[in-house]
């Protein structure tokens, strides 16, 4: 297009010079005013076509520009919904989580406080004794039953007149167990006190096996009698972090209660031991049983012979009656041939009137 604007530049100024060459000669003039005439229209036709065209170029430019635009603006508002959306979604799981967190907080903090009310109480000894007896009864439940009393029984008078915490019926030779709950707190918090100096928690421990031996020897003295108990009871301590201070760094301890005849065990032990009695007591409730199954199984086998014999004689007076039943078919058979063959005979009427 900038050729053709230059191209009719040089034709105009081509004009001009013809028009100064020959200034005198009219009729040149008029043919080269004509010249210019048409040049001019020429020109300004190419003009507007050009100016048509560009515009029209311009407008579909235009257009594609604003489709692309408009594309693009589709593309970022789809983007950022997106984005929204996953954005809310997050908050959201955020927001969940918040939550959960002081729930969390909030049961943190009433077990905190629960766990200031259990030491309240522990630290009086009849409150301690509660304790253990309530555990050692979820114990028992848990592993026998409810109320099972030919297996335990709970708060029982021996003949001594002294009260077992429990006392679990076992088979012979062991025989009845007694169990009694100790729960030596003081002087254990204070062994293992560690803002306090070596020397004062030597003298707690030595402290702490005092009290252990002493309640070994109330057991043993108690609860084992000759001839109604079994020569062995347990002492049941409720706290599985001092029957692990016992067996992991007091093994003198152990070896007291070996000699004295005492189990000491914790929570998790003492259901081991039960449910390795429950094991024994099922496996001779089965034995006792097997003999009595294998007796009515004698029994029955002597009935079903007998049954077997009047069966045979039955199957025997069957067969005789079938055979009577075939023979009554077979005569049935001639006589109602013999009727048959009866009813075939033509008479001769006239041989009879002769």
């Amino acid at each position: 297009m900038l050729e053709y604007i230059i191209i009719g530049l040089l034709v105009i100024i081509i004009i001009l010079i013809i028009i100064l060459l020959f200034r005198g000669n009219n009729s040149l003039i008029e043919k080269l005013g004509r010249v210019e005439t048409t040049t001019i229209k020429e020109l300004s036709d190419f003009r507007n076509d050009l100016s048509k065209s560009m515009t029209e170029d311009f407008d579909r430019l235009e257009e594609k520009v604003d489709k692309r635009l408009n594309y693009i603006n589709d593309k970022v508002n789809e983007r950022l919904d997106e984005n929204f959306t996953r954005t809310n979604k997050t908050f959201t799981s955020v927001l969940e989580r918040l939550s959960k967190i002081d729930e969390a907080q909030k049961k943190i903090e009433n077990l905190s406080g629960d766990i200031v009310s259990l030491q309240s109480i522990l630290t009086d000894k009849k409150s301690r004794g509660i304790f253990g007896e309530v555990n050692l009864k979820h114990i028992l439940v848990s592993v026998f039953g409810e109320k099972n009393d030919k297996i335990y029984r709970l708060q029982y008078t021996l003949p001594n007149t002294t009260i077992a915490d429990a006392v679990v019926f076992t088979p012979e030779p062991l025989g009845t167990v007694a169990i009694d709950s100790k729960f030596p707190l003081e002087n254990y918090r204070l062994m293992v006190d560690k803002s306090l100096s070596q020397s004062e928690r030597s003298m707690y421990e030595k402290a702490f096996k005092a009290d252990v031996k002493k309640h070994i020897d109330a057991i043993s003295s108690k609860y084992i009698i000759p001839g109604i108990t079994s020569n062995q009871a347990i002492m049941f301590l409720p706290a599985e972090a001092i029957f692990a201070e016992i067996n992991a760094y007091h093994n003198d301890l152990i070896e007291y209660a070996y000699k004295r005849n005492v189990w000491i065990t914790s929570p998790t032990t003492l259901i081991s031991s039960l449910t390795t009695i429950q094991v024994l007591l099922k496996n001779m409730e089965r034995d006792k049983y097997a003999k009595v199954v294998h007796d009515e199984l004698t029994k029955l086998g002597i009935e079903f012979s007998r049954y077997k014999e009047r069966w045979d004689k039955l199957a025997r007076s069957i067969e005789t009656v079938n055979k009577d039943v075939d023979a009554l078919n077979i005569t049935s058979d001639k006589i109602t041939k013999k009727f048959e063959s009866i009813s075939d005979v033509k008479l001769d009427d006239n041989k009879y009137l002769e």
